[in-house]
């Protein structure tokens, strides 16, 4: 193995200075790893080489291009810098490993990372930064997803963040950190930690003095012994049977305690593989005897032997408390010069232990024992409180301000003085009323968002039911074309078929020049009628009535041709100041097709002499007639034919009505009445003014 790492040491220093081969990600990792590895293991190597081997590692970790794979190379680089106590080279791994893990958001190695330099300031009796480490890393275990692995490193961080908290005697702030532990570590069923949290939280309440919660806890603890998988079970039976006896010793439950310690100081087993733990049990069992039994030889030669073992095991952080014991033995004995002696032999030791607490009960003793210098001995006891109660509440007041980086732990600091409290309820509320604006405006916007969409909803169903609509009166459209044109051909084309039929077969019956002449004009109005046939086929707009113009020479011309073509005498009358040829297209054609179909039903079927057609206007309203006195017909029997029917329909288009007055050889009347309308703004009314001026 030896001659493996020269080897590789002389490798390295051949490769200094020559350019880096590009090696694959794996090969990468396997020689990183070898190199961790070597300087961790070849203690027979220079310092200095060992480093050189993570330096070297270090310059390769970072060309790796994967961030999670480079970052556990650099954290375990960190850590090899630690265990060759270079601290240089271990602070400025870890600060580069906190930054590249900050920026890449990956919590589980800036953690990590938090955690490695909390324990390495912790080790280094900076106890108040590796508070904020730990806290720090709990900050970044906390945003990790929650499985069993992240809330073991939650509780593992708040238990360390506990343990500092008592040191500095802030027992609230400890007894809340290391519940919150023991709640993750019941939840996952790990009794080592369980048992660990158990102990703390017994120390922290006999810390504040509350010996039966402090007595709890420790029985909870040893009950989680026989639950634990370590091949220390005894030796942890042990120690947890002298945490028990303390706290009688320190309830003054003497008898309890000398029983509890007698136990342990009766084991042979605990002298020979815990002499210290041996040690510290004797001393507070002869306390205990001195105090409760008053047995002063027992007691003064338990001290004297516990003492003895202490000097020979070089414990010396127990020794000040065995020989303020022994002091005070010696007072209780009379000997006062000698419990001085032995009391400023302690308080020399309690100084260079730094053993505040126990620096504090000597100055307390010494000030009853030397009354020479009993003012002096008081003097710096007072000092020596003041001076501690005030780093005690520096560093209390220093952990408020690191708690205070979270809002779950500003809650629960009842360090926070009235105004302080006030402003954080001001912006709790209004943190609230920002939320519930929020949400008011987000429940507002959401609404007419719905509303909208309902209106959307609505119209397209209106725009729905409008095309259908449309279409429903498109085809009702198309039915009353296909009516109208039925009705123009039937009144129109069929009425002047019916004349032409009748003159031709009246000509059929002369051979003159005459007869000639006329079947000439019949031809013509032959011609004439297919004209119109054509223009009622164009005729699909109102504009197309409108070109209905020289409309009573047009009706003229209609009564004319029927009474030559048929011999009935027929007439025709009209007022002279109406201005026919102004009114509305639809009253024309319809009136003029009435006109047509009612003298065409009079030729065919009255077998009339004569036929009346006139035409009145009388407060806005026309009034046609057309009259025959020809044999009539009974208008209460029978059915309608299609030609009455289409008068009936000529005349609702024009919102008027219709009349028909007959009766069987009383000949046949037929009555329109209909408003009046004209072109453009004119009205019955107007055309009345205009009729009258020109009368004038």
């Amino acid at each position: 193995m030896k001659n493996k790492y020269i080897i590789l040491v002389l490798i390295l220093l051949c490769a200094c200075g020559k350019q880096a081969t590009v090696v694959p990600v794996s090969k990468e990792s396997e020689q990183i790893n070898t190199w961790i590895d070597a300087s961790r293991d070849s203690t027979h190597l220079p310092l200095e080489t060992r480093k050189g081997f993570l330096s070297q590692s270090a310059d390769l970790a970072f060309g790796i291009a994967n961030d999670t794979i480079r970052l556990d190379h650099l954290s375990r680089i960190s850590l090899a810098y630690k265990r060759l106590e270079d601290s240089l080279g271990f602070r400025q791994m870890n600060q580069r490993v906190l930054k590249l893990a900050a920026r890449g958001k990956l919590y589980k190695a800036e953690g990590e990372s938090h955690w490695d330099l909390a324990s390495f300031l912790k080790s280094y009796g900076v106890m108040d930064s590796a508070y904020y480490h730990y806290q720090s890393a709990y900050r970044s275990f906390d945003r990790l997803p929650i499985d069993s692995t992240s809330l073991s490193l939650r509780g593992r961080m708040l238990y360390s963040m506990g343990d500092i908290q008592d040191y500095f005697k802030d027992y609230l702030g400890a007894e809340i950190s290391t519940t919150e532990s023991l709640i993750i570590f019941e939840e996952l069923g790990d009794h080592w930690r369980i048992y660990n949290c158990n102990n703390l939280l017994g120390v922290i309440a006999l810390g504040m003095n509350n010996h039966e919660k402090s007595l709890e806890y420790y029985k909870r603890a040893g009950e989680l012994i026989q639950k634990l998988d370590s091949s220390d079970k005894i030796a942890l039976e042990w120690q947890n049977k002298n945490n028990i006896a303390f706290v009688f010793l320190e309830n003054s439950q003497y008898e309890k305690a000398e029983m509890e310690y007698s136990e342990l100081v009766e084991n042979p087993n605990i002298r020979a593989e815990k002499p210290v733990l041996f040690a510290r049990a004797m001393t507070s069992m002869s306390y205990s005897i001195f105090k409760g039994k008053k047995n002063v030889e027992l007691a003064h030669e338990l001290i004297d032997e516990a003492i003895g073992i202490n000097d020979s095991i070089g414990f010396s952080m127990d020794q000040a408390r065995a020989k303020q014991y022994h002091a005070e033995i010696f007072a209780f004995l009379g000997d006062t010069a000698q419990a001085v002696h032995v009391a400023n032999e302690a308080l020399l030791l309690a100084k260079e232990t730094s053993n505040n607490d126990q620096n504090l009960e000597l100055l307390r003793l010494l000030t009853g024992l030397d009354s020479k210098n009993a003012v002096a001995h008081s003097n710096k006891y007072y000092d020596l409180n003041e001076k501690i109660k005030e780093e005690e509440r520096t560093k209390r007041d220093k952990f408020a301000r690191i708690r205070l980086e979270t809002d779950e732990v500003i809650q629960r600091n009842e360090a926070l003085t009235r105004g302080k409290l006030i402003w954080t309820l001001v912006a709790i509320g209004l943190l609230l009323s920002a939320i519930a604006l929020y949400i008011i405006f987000t429940q507002r916007a959401s609404n007419n968002k719905l509303k909208f969409e309902q209106k959307q909803q609505e119209a397209n169903k209106e725009i729905y039911n409008l095309m259908l609509s449309q279409r429903g009166k498109f085809e009702e459209g198309k039915k009353l074309e296909k009516k109208r044109v039925s009705e123009e051909l039937h009144d129109s084309v069929l009425g002047d078929l019916l004349s032409i039929s009748m003159f031709m077969g009246a000509l059929n019956e002369q051979n003159d020049e005459s007869a000639v002449e006329q079947r000439a004009q019949m031809i013509e109005k032959l011609r004439e009628v297919e004209e119109e046939i054509r223009t009622i086929s164009h005729e699909m707009n109102k504009a197309s009535y409108e070109k209905f113009y020289n409309f009573i020479v047009s009706l003229e011309e209609l009564v004319e041709t029927i009474e030559a073509s048929s011999g009935i005498e027929c007439s025709f009358t009209y007022d002279d100041d109406v201005e026919w040829d102004a009114l509305d297209g639809d009253i024309k054609i319809n009136s003029y097709r009435i006109v047509q179909e009612s003298l065409k039903n009079s030729v065919k079927h009255a077998q009339c002499k004569q036929a009346l057609v006139a035409f009145k206007l009388s407060d806005g309203m026309l009034a046609l007639t057309i009259q025959d006195d020809g044999v009539g017909f009974d208008v209460n029997k029978g059915r309608n034919g299609i030609g009455l029917r289409n008068l009936t329909s000529r005349a609702e288009k024009m919102n008027g009505t219709l009349h028909v007055d007959s009766g069987k050889g009383n000949g046949t009347t037929i009555t329109v009445q209909m408003p009046a309308k004209y072109i453009g703004s004119q009205n019955p009314s107007d055309m009345e003014g205009q009729m009258q001026m020109q009368n004038a």
